[in-house]
């Protein structure tokens, strides 16, 4: 196998970093890419996405239990609720990153989230319509964008929205986190399953 995709000890082959942490493994093997579609789902995904910036993702899953008990278990109504009090709460709660920016910048996107589920019936309208058409499997990580025209898109139609921390980087990684994308390797087992699983979303009712 070639150095991205590597065998496990079950003899599976998988994205390389997968192998790095039993963190990134169950990661790998039991979310990453599978489409998510709830709105307090896609919000917590938003959320994380945006506390990442600048951070390891393994800091991040490694806080994500904290990071639900600190905000509701992201509920949307429930942070869009959080007021200063909730704030400095936040800032002296060691489980979580504490940054004054990003914990300010989730809430008022659980008030943009509320906002769009008003307006379209659910936060999946919004994001999903910019998931891309099918690509070619990549083979290795060098032919896997960080960034597409898509991811711009979409960045660009949250901030118009209000939300923040919520670039065309970090949109391309939520993306490919909640399954618009598919960046699993060519031979990745868990490419196949992922894929199925997008290609049943996109033809749900949800976007017809």
């Amino acid at each position: 196998m070639s150095g991205d995709l590597r065998s496990g000890a079950d003899g599976l082959g998988r994205c390389s970093w997968a192998l790095a942490t039993p963190e990134f493994g169950e990661y790998h093997d039991a979310e990453w890419g599978m489409p998510v579609l709830g709105d307090n789902a896609l919000f917590e995904r938003l959320c994380l996405e945006a506390f990442q910036c600048g951070l390891s993702w393994l800091t991040i899953l490694r806080k994500r239990e904290a990071f639900r008990a600190a905000f509701a278990a992201f509920d949307i109504e429930g942070v869009a609720s959080f007021g200063e009090a909730d704030v400095e709460r936040l800032l002296g709660d060691p489980g979580i990153v504490r940054n004054r920016g990003k914990i300010v910048a989730s809430i008022e996107n659980a008030r943009r989230a509320r906002e769009a589920i008003e307006e379209l019936g659910s936060l999946a309208q919004l994001i999903w319509p910019f998931a891309p058409p099918p690509v070619p499997a990549p083979n290795s990580y060098a032919e896997i964008p960080t960034v597409t025209p898509e991811s711009e898109a979409l960045a660009r139609e949250l901030k118009r929205r209000g939300f923040r921390f919520l670039g065309p980087t970090t949109a391309c990684a939520l993306m490919q986190a909640c399954g618009l994308i598919n960046a699993h390797l060519a031979d990745c087992h868990a490419r196949k399953r992922v894929e199925a699983a997008r290609k049943a979303a996109l033809t749900t009712s949800l976007f017809r």
